[in-house]
Protein backbone atom coordinates (compact mmCIF):
# COMPACT_ATOMS: atom_id res chain seq x y z
CA UNK A 1 0.00 0.00 0.00
CA UNK A 2 2.92 2.48 0.63
CA UNK A 3 4.69 1.72 -1.95
CA UNK A 4 1.48 2.39 -4.39
CA UNK A 5 0.98 5.74 -2.45
CA UNK A 6 4.63 6.51 -3.01
CA UNK A 7 4.11 5.49 -6.76
CA UNK A 8 1.00 8.00 -7.09
CA UNK A 9 3.32 10.57 -5.33
CA UNK A 10 6.29 10.35 -8.08
CA UNK A 11 3.91 10.63 -10.80
CA UNK A 12 1.86 13.98 -9.30
CA UNK A 13 5.47 15.41 -9.27
CA UNK A 14 6.27 14.67 -12.19
CA UNK A 15 3.39 15.58 -14.02
CA UNK A 16 3.41 19.11 -12.17
CA UNK A 17 7.27 19.28 -13.42
CA UNK A 18 6.14 18.73 -17.04
CA UNK A 19 3.34 20.93 -16.69
CA UNK A 20 5.61 23.84 -15.28
CA UNK A 21 8.16 23.35 -17.38
CA UNK A 22 5.41 23.87 -20.49
CA UNK A 23 3.77 26.76 -18.78
CA UNK A 24 7.36 28.67 -18.97
CA UNK A 25 8.12 27.83 -22.20
CA UNK A 26 4.83 28.87 -23.47
CA UNK A 27 5.48 32.28 -21.83
CA UNK A 28 9.22 32.31 -23.68
CA UNK A 29 7.37 31.24 -26.84
CA UNK A 30 4.54 34.51 -26.15
CA UNK A 31 7.69 36.52 -24.72
CA UNK A 32 9.48 35.99 -28.16
CA UNK A 33 6.63 36.17 -30.74
CA UNK A 34 5.79 40.02 -28.86
CA UNK A 35 8.87 40.96 -29.41
CA UNK A 36 8.83 39.64 -32.95
CA UNK A 37 5.53 41.68 -33.36
CA UNK A 38 7.12 45.04 -32.22
CA UNK A 39 10.06 44.43 -34.83
CA UNK A 40 7.93 43.95 -37.36
CA UNK A 41 5.54 47.17 -36.43
CA UNK A 42 9.24 49.05 -35.80
CA UNK A 43 10.31 48.05 -39.51
CA UNK A 44 7.05 49.01 -41.17
CA UNK A 45 7.09 52.32 -39.05
CA UNK A 46 10.72 53.39 -40.58
CA UNK A 47 9.62 51.79 -44.07
CA UNK A 48 6.67 54.02 -43.79
CA UNK A 49 8.91 56.91 -42.64
CA UNK A 50 11.16 56.22 -45.18
CA UNK A 51 8.96 55.86 -48.19
CA UNK A 52 7.12 59.32 -47.34
CA UNK A 53 10.63 60.78 -47.10
CA UNK A 54 11.37 59.61 -50.68
CA UNK A 55 7.59 60.92 -52.41
CA UNK A 56 8.42 64.48 -50.81
CA UNK A 57 12.02 64.88 -52.68
CA UNK A 58 10.61 63.25 -55.76
CA UNK A 59 7.89 66.12 -55.78
CA UNK A 60 10.37 68.11 -54.91
CA UNK A 61 12.09 67.22 -57.70
CA UNK A 62 9.52 67.15 -60.27
CA UNK A 63 8.26 70.81 -59.44
CA UNK A 64 12.01 72.01 -59.78
CA UNK A 65 11.78 70.42 -63.58
CA UNK A 66 8.54 72.05 -63.98
CA UNK A 67 9.78 75.16 -62.64
CA UNK A 68 12.73 75.36 -64.75
CA UNK A 69 10.78 73.61 -67.92
CA UNK A 70 8.60 77.35 -67.82
CA UNK A 71 11.78 79.30 -67.23
CA UNK A 72 13.50 77.14 -70.54
CA UNK A 73 10.22 78.36 -72.79
CA UNK A 74 9.97 81.77 -71.37
CA UNK A 75 13.19 82.30 -72.04
CA UNK A 76 12.94 80.75 -75.82
CA UNK A 77 10.44 83.53 -76.71
CA UNK A 78 7.08 83.49 -78.51
CA UNK A 79 6.06 80.92 -80.85
CA UNK A 80 5.84 81.59 -84.75
CA UNK A 81 2.28 81.85 -84.43
CA UNK A 82 2.11 84.49 -82.12
CA UNK A 83 4.69 86.72 -83.81
CA UNK A 84 2.67 86.51 -87.15
CA UNK A 85 -0.10 88.00 -85.36
CA UNK A 86 1.84 90.71 -83.82
CA UNK A 87 3.55 91.25 -87.10
CA UNK A 88 -0.21 91.40 -88.67
CA UNK A 89 -1.43 93.62 -86.16
CA UNK A 90 1.73 95.77 -86.62
CA UNK A 91 1.26 95.86 -90.18
CA UNK A 92 -1.95 97.95 -89.97
CA UNK A 93 -5.61 96.43 -90.50
CA UNK A 94 -6.34 98.64 -94.03
CA UNK A 95 -4.19 96.95 -95.76
CA UNK A 96 -3.61 93.61 -94.07
CA UNK A 97 -7.30 92.90 -93.51
CA UNK A 98 -7.32 93.11 -97.55
CA UNK A 99 -4.48 91.09 -98.23
CA UNK A 100 -5.92 88.37 -95.99
CA UNK A 101 -8.93 88.87 -97.82
CA UNK A 102 -7.67 88.28 -101.17
CA UNK A 103 -5.95 84.83 -99.50
CA UNK A 104 -9.44 83.15 -98.41
CA UNK A 105 -11.00 84.17 -101.50
CA UNK A 106 -8.22 82.52 -103.01
CA UNK A 107 -7.99 79.60 -101.22
CA UNK A 108 -11.61 79.47 -101.62
CA UNK A 109 -11.23 79.18 -105.77
CA UNK A 110 -8.22 76.52 -105.22
CA UNK A 111 -10.45 74.59 -103.20
CA UNK A 112 -13.29 74.27 -105.48
CA UNK A 113 -10.96 73.60 -108.68
CA UNK A 114 -9.26 70.94 -106.80
CA UNK A 115 -12.86 69.58 -105.79
CA UNK A 116 -13.93 69.46 -108.84
CA UNK A 117 -11.22 67.97 -110.49
CA UNK A 118 -10.71 64.94 -108.59
CA UNK A 119 -14.57 64.31 -109.51
CA UNK A 120 -13.28 64.55 -112.88
CA UNK A 121 -10.63 62.33 -112.86
CA UNK A 122 -11.84 58.58 -114.69
CA UNK A 123 -10.30 55.47 -115.17
CA UNK A 124 -10.04 55.48 -118.76
CA UNK A 125 -8.62 52.20 -119.40
CA UNK A 126 -11.67 50.22 -118.02
CA UNK A 127 -13.98 53.19 -119.69
CA UNK A 128 -12.20 51.94 -123.01
CA UNK A 129 -12.97 48.27 -122.26
CA UNK A 130 -16.72 48.82 -121.17
CA UNK A 131 -16.98 50.38 -124.96
CA UNK A 132 -14.90 47.73 -126.83
CA UNK A 133 -16.90 44.94 -125.63
CA UNK A 134 -20.32 47.03 -126.53
CA UNK A 135 -19.11 47.48 -130.19
CA UNK A 136 -17.74 44.28 -130.68
CA UNK A 137 -21.60 43.40 -130.10
CA UNK A 138 -22.43 45.86 -132.91
CA UNK A 139 -23.95 47.59 -129.73
CA UNK A 140 -23.46 51.36 -130.71
CA UNK A 141 -26.23 52.22 -128.59
CA UNK A 142 -25.19 50.57 -125.32
CA UNK A 143 -21.63 52.03 -125.51
CA UNK A 144 -23.18 55.82 -126.14
CA UNK A 145 -25.14 54.81 -122.48
CA UNK A 146 -21.85 53.53 -121.14
CA UNK A 147 -19.85 56.99 -121.85
CA UNK A 148 -23.51 58.71 -120.43
CA UNK A 149 -23.45 56.73 -117.37
CA UNK A 150 -19.83 57.69 -116.22
CA UNK A 151 -19.17 61.01 -114.97
CA UNK A 152 -16.08 63.25 -116.07
CA UNK A 153 -14.97 64.92 -119.07
CA UNK A 154 -13.57 62.05 -120.82
CA UNK A 155 -16.87 59.99 -121.27
CA UNK A 156 -18.51 63.49 -122.74
CA UNK A 157 -15.82 63.22 -125.34
CA UNK A 158 -16.01 59.76 -126.03
CA UNK A 159 -20.26 60.33 -126.10
CA UNK A 160 -19.83 62.86 -128.39
CA UNK A 161 -17.69 60.63 -130.77
CA UNK A 162 -19.84 57.84 -130.84
CA UNK A 163 -23.04 60.36 -131.39
CA UNK A 164 -21.63 60.86 -134.35
CA UNK A 165 -19.94 57.41 -135.72
CA UNK A 166 -22.58 57.20 -138.35
CA UNK A 167 -21.10 60.07 -140.35
CA UNK A 168 -17.58 58.57 -140.95
CA UNK A 169 -14.38 59.14 -139.45
CA UNK A 170 -14.10 62.60 -140.02
CA UNK A 171 -16.76 63.79 -138.77
CA UNK A 172 -16.26 61.51 -135.11
CA UNK A 173 -12.67 62.86 -135.39
CA UNK A 174 -14.34 66.90 -135.41
CA UNK A 175 -16.40 66.00 -132.95
CA UNK A 176 -14.00 64.66 -130.54
CA UNK A 177 -11.70 67.87 -131.16
CA UNK A 178 -14.37 70.25 -131.00
CA UNK A 179 -16.29 68.92 -127.67
CA UNK A 180 -12.35 68.29 -126.19
CA UNK A 181 -12.08 72.28 -126.18
CA UNK A 182 -15.17 72.49 -124.49
CA UNK A 183 -14.37 70.31 -121.69
CA UNK A 184 -11.05 71.94 -121.65
CA UNK A 185 -12.52 75.34 -121.06
CA UNK A 186 -14.77 74.07 -118.15
CA UNK A 187 -11.76 72.34 -116.20
CA UNK A 188 -9.84 75.70 -116.72
CA UNK A 189 -12.78 77.85 -114.84
CA UNK A 190 -11.74 79.37 -112.08
CA UNK A 191 -8.16 79.81 -112.86
CA UNK A 192 -8.11 83.45 -113.77
CA UNK A 193 -9.27 84.37 -110.51
CA UNK A 194 -6.67 82.33 -108.77
CA UNK A 195 -4.00 84.05 -110.80
CA UNK A 196 -5.86 87.29 -110.07
CA UNK A 197 -5.86 87.00 -106.97
CA UNK A 198 -1.61 86.04 -106.96
CA UNK A 199 -0.96 89.33 -109.16
CA UNK A 200 -2.87 91.48 -106.67
CA UNK A 201 -1.66 90.19 -103.26
CA UNK A 202 1.84 91.53 -103.93
CA UNK A 203 0.60 94.67 -105.76
CA UNK A 204 -1.54 95.61 -101.84
CA UNK A 205 1.61 94.59 -99.89
CA UNK A 206 3.62 97.24 -102.39
CA UNK A 207 1.03 100.13 -101.89
CA UNK A 208 0.84 99.24 -98.56
CA UNK A 209 4.86 100.10 -98.26
CA UNK A 210 4.32 103.19 -100.06
CA UNK A 211 1.88 105.00 -98.45
CA UNK A 212 3.83 103.55 -95.29
CA UNK A 213 7.27 105.36 -96.77
CA UNK A 214 4.84 108.36 -97.15
CA UNK A 215 3.70 108.65 -93.05
CA UNK A 216 7.40 107.77 -92.27
CA UNK A 217 8.39 110.72 -94.42
CA UNK A 218 5.94 112.73 -93.41
CA UNK A 219 7.00 111.95 -89.47
CA UNK A 220 10.72 113.07 -90.30
CA UNK A 221 9.54 116.16 -92.13
CA UNK A 222 7.19 117.15 -89.00
CA UNK A 223 10.10 116.41 -86.61
CA UNK A 224 12.58 117.76 -88.67
CA UNK A 225 15.13 114.93 -87.79
CA UNK A 226 16.38 112.21 -89.23
CA UNK A 227 17.16 110.08 -86.52
CA UNK A 228 16.77 106.16 -86.60
CA UNK A 229 13.78 106.54 -83.77
CA UNK A 230 11.36 108.05 -85.87
CA UNK A 231 12.00 106.27 -89.23
CA UNK A 232 12.17 102.92 -88.12
CA UNK A 233 9.20 102.30 -86.74
CA UNK A 234 7.20 103.43 -90.10
CA UNK A 235 9.86 101.71 -92.82
CA UNK A 236 9.31 98.42 -90.77
CA UNK A 237 5.41 98.41 -90.96
CA UNK A 238 5.47 99.50 -94.43
CA UNK A 239 7.90 96.56 -94.91
CA UNK A 240 5.01 94.34 -93.28
CA UNK A 241 2.53 94.80 -95.94
CA UNK A 242 5.14 93.80 -98.70
CA UNK A 243 6.42 90.36 -97.00
CA UNK A 244 2.81 89.24 -96.00
CA UNK A 245 1.30 90.18 -99.71
CA UNK A 246 4.48 87.86 -100.81
CA UNK A 247 3.22 85.16 -98.73
CA UNK A 248 -0.04 85.05 -99.64
CA UNK A 249 1.03 85.42 -103.73
CA UNK A 250 3.53 82.02 -102.62
CA UNK A 251 0.94 80.14 -100.84
CA UNK A 252 -1.81 80.71 -103.65
CA UNK A 253 0.87 80.45 -106.58
CA UNK A 254 1.88 76.67 -105.31
CA UNK A 255 -2.03 75.39 -105.75
CA UNK A 256 -2.25 77.03 -109.08
CA UNK A 257 0.57 75.20 -110.39
CA UNK A 258 -0.73 71.72 -108.48
CA UNK A 259 -4.37 72.53 -110.31
CA UNK A 260 -2.51 73.30 -113.90
CA UNK A 261 -0.58 70.03 -113.78
CA UNK A 262 -3.87 68.29 -112.22
CA UNK A 263 -5.73 69.99 -115.71
CA UNK A 264 -2.90 68.81 -117.63
CA UNK A 265 -3.04 65.52 -116.51
CA UNK A 266 -6.82 65.42 -117.48
CA UNK A 267 -6.48 66.03 -120.94
CA UNK A 268 -3.97 63.99 -121.82
CA UNK A 269 -5.70 61.25 -120.90
CA UNK A 270 -8.58 62.81 -122.63
CA UNK A 271 -6.88 63.09 -126.06
CA UNK A 272 -4.97 58.87 -125.31
CA UNK A 273 -8.89 58.12 -124.86
CA UNK A 274 -10.33 60.04 -127.94
CA UNK A 275 -7.40 58.10 -129.83
CA UNK A 276 -8.22 55.04 -128.42
CA UNK A 277 -11.89 55.17 -129.60
CA UNK A 278 -11.17 55.80 -132.96
CA UNK A 279 -9.24 53.28 -133.29
CA UNK A 280 -11.31 50.95 -131.48
CA UNK A 281 -14.37 52.05 -133.91
CA UNK A 282 -12.37 51.25 -137.01
CA UNK A 283 -11.52 47.19 -135.54
CA UNK A 284 -15.08 47.03 -135.28
CA UNK A 285 -15.70 48.16 -138.24
CA UNK A 286 -18.51 50.78 -136.34
CA UNK A 287 -17.86 53.62 -139.52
Amino acid sequence: MRKLFALLLVLCVAVFTVNTVNAQEGETATEQMEEAVDNTVDAVEEAADNTMDAVEEAAQDVAAAAESSTTLVEEEGPSMFQVLKKNFIDGGWAFMSLVLITLILGLAFCIERILTLNLATTNTDKLLERIDERLAANDVDGAMEVCKSTAGPTASVLYEGLRRSGEGPEAVEKAIVSYGSVQMGLLERGLVWISLFIAIAPMLGFMGTVIGMIGAFDRIEAVGDLSPSVVAGGIKVALLTTVFGLIVAIILQIFYNYIVNKIDGIVNRMEDASIALVDIMAKNKVF
